[in-house]
């Protein structure tokens, strides 16, 4: 009985720790994860470790109680003599789980070794090349050009500016909470959104806070930089910031034991209700290679209600499916492996990378992941450049030779240098139906102040302003289309209607006119270089609109006041 309890001791005192290591670990329950093969061999470790303390400690106590010897006499010469007895002997017991373990720990090792060599990129380039398929695009037929209302000019710093001011505003919330600086950029309402929660200021506040849960997220507006603090009616109970099994990785890890998961992004469906998006891993190459995403565990923050999606049954809010850092790498690997492994070490003939950095473009309530492609032997230009969906991987290349991005933000810093400001990355816009990239300046404290124009083809055209219509102006006249006109977006919608109200605002040094029909809850908005009537219009004027849809807020494109006014 008394061998039977220590046995069972040692079992729980083993399953004790291997818990708490999987409780800080939380690998998946997968033999394709190496984080579980390296769990496993710490658990083994582990029940080594116990088993052998225990089995010492035994056997110095059987030393000092006189147990394991017993006496007897030799029959030659009749002197009384000690010999161990072999059946109380602890340390020979040991032998058999420290020889089986330190075996099955040198198999796991083997198993890692050979997993990771079925990988190489040397045996497997035409693999790590498909990855992502990239088909040829045409870039003022994909990309609508938008109008200056539509143009995102916040990016991730930007935005956490807006959000830590706009919290700081909150005297009642700034003391109990903060923000996290992830600024996911998602699709809402037909509007480009940096969206992130906010997370409890330390554990005291959150041992206060937890019971109610985290009670609001920030939004800002990427092209107005309306910033808003986005109050629900109940908080969200599981983020990355709360402790224990309602911290949303240990929450998906164990109701998800066996799936492997991509980094986890916080957004919002259409009504506004916070998910954690937790993108879940397939390899496609060898055992635990060629990382691709075969859905995702999608989690209410609020409720904790959770399913998983395969990747082509995601809902259409989902704008972050692919972490923009793999598809960086599959990108690489699809220009490194144009012509095999070695072509890519020697010859590189046809060899391409992305340039450094990437930004975002809204198409079509898609989130577009857009960066520049070079030659490898030329850091100097672009040979095109792709935009990505990043809920679906649809891949298009274009072939626009020009300045790489980080040429294009020396030349939109040239032209205001006496300023000393900095320039944000590019954001590839369609102005004209040629490629150009849009830049905003900022000063030493982090404020836009301007903004640029830059030419793909031919960065040293730029035009500058201090709001966006200038600054377009600027770059138009610079290309002699000061006359032309841009192509109307696909999507355009005529009405007519009578005035029900009217307001404006200025947005970005811009005046926007805001108007709702009678009969109707749309808002339609109009920037002032829409047409010179807009200061006039007022409340009954019976009108003809040409708008773009986007969600419960209307752009007009054209507006007419009929002659017969009221």
């Amino acid at each position: 009985m008394k061998r039977f309890s220590s046995i069972a001791g040692r079992i729980l005192i083993s399953a004790l720790f291997m818990f708490l290591l999987f409780y800080s670990m939380l690998p998946a329950v997968n033999l394709r994860d190496r984080n579980f093969i390296l769990y496993l061999i710490a658990c083994i470790l582990i029940f080594l470790a116990v088993n052998f303390l225990t089995a010492v400690k035994d056997f110095i106590q059987s030393l000092r109680d006189g147990r394991g010897f017993g006496a007897a006499r030799d029959p030659v010469t009749g002197r009384v003599i000690f010999r161990r007895n072999e059946s109380e002997r602890p340390a020979v017991r040991l032998v058999g789980p420290l020889k089986y373990g330190f075996a099955a720990i040198a198999a796991l090792i083997l198993l890692m070794a050979l997993a990771s060599a079925l990988g190489l990129k040397l045996f497997n380039a035409a693999r790590y090349r498909d990855l992502i398929h990239v088909t040829e695009g045409d870039f003022s037929s994909d990309v609508a050009e938008l109008s200056m209302s539509q143009i995102p000019v916040v990016d991730k710093d930007t935005a956490s500016r807006l959000g830590n001011k706009k919290l700081g505003e909150m005297t009642d919330l700034v003391s109990q909470f903060e923000i996290l600086n992830n600024y996911t950029q998602i699709n809402y309402q037909g509007a480009p959104y940096r969206v992130t929660p906010l997370s409890y200021a330390d554990p005291i506040k959150w041992l206060y806070n937890q019971r109610k849960g985290l009670p609001a997220y920030i939004a800002v507006n990427m092209v107005n930089q309306d910033t808003n603090l986005v109050w629900l009616d109940s908080g969200m109970k599981y983020s990355t910031s709360e402790y224990f099994f309602r911290n949303i990785y240990r929450y998906i890890r164990f109701r998800y034991p066996s799936k492997l998961f991509e980094t986890v992004s916080f957004e919002t469906d259409d009504e506004g209700t916070p998910y954690w998006v937790a993108p879940t891993i397939a390899y496609r190459i060898g055992w635990w290679d060629g990382k691709d995403i075969d859905g995702a565990v999608l989690v209410n923050a609020v409720t904790g209600e959770s399913r998983w999606y395969a990747k082509d049954e995601v809902p259409q809010w989902i704008d972050q499916l692919y972490d923009s850092n793999l598809i960086i790498e599959q990108l690489d690997d699809n220009g490194r492996f144009q012509n095999g492994y070695f072509n890519s070490l020697f010859g590189q003939r046809g060899v391409r990378r992305t340039t450094y950095g990437y930004n975002y473009l809204a198409i079509d309530d898609d989130v577009y992941l857009y960066t520049g492609m070079s030659s490898v032997t030329s850091d100097e230009s672009n040979i095109g450049f792709v935009l990505v969906n990043l809920r679906t991987k649809e891949t298009r290349f274009y072939t626009v030779p020009g300045a790489t991005e980080l040429a294009a933000m020396e030349s939109a810093r040239g032209q205001v240098q006496h300023l000393n400001y900095s320039a944000t990355f590019p954001l590839l816009l369609n102005i004209s139906d040629r490629p150009a990239y849009f830049i905003s300046l900022k000063d030493a404290a982090g404020l836009v102040k301007m903004y640029a124009f830059v030419d793909v083809e031919q960065y040293q055209i730029v035009g500058t302003g201090q709001t966006i219509d200038e600054a377009k102006r600027g770059y138009r006249t610079a290309l002699n289309l000061e006359d032309a006109a841009p192509a109307a977006p696909k999507d355009t919608t005529e009405i007519s209607g009578r005035i029900e109200a009217a307001a404006s605002a200025v947005i970005s040094g811009n005046t926007c006119y805001y108007f709702t029909l009678e009969g109707e809850t749309d808002i339609y908005t109009a920037f002032i270089s829409v047409s010179e009537q807009l200061p006039f219009i007022r409340p009954g004027d019976t009108v003809h609109i040409s708008f773009t849809q986007g969600g419960q807020v209307r752009e007009i494109m054209a507006i007419e006041v009929d002659a017969g006014r009221n």
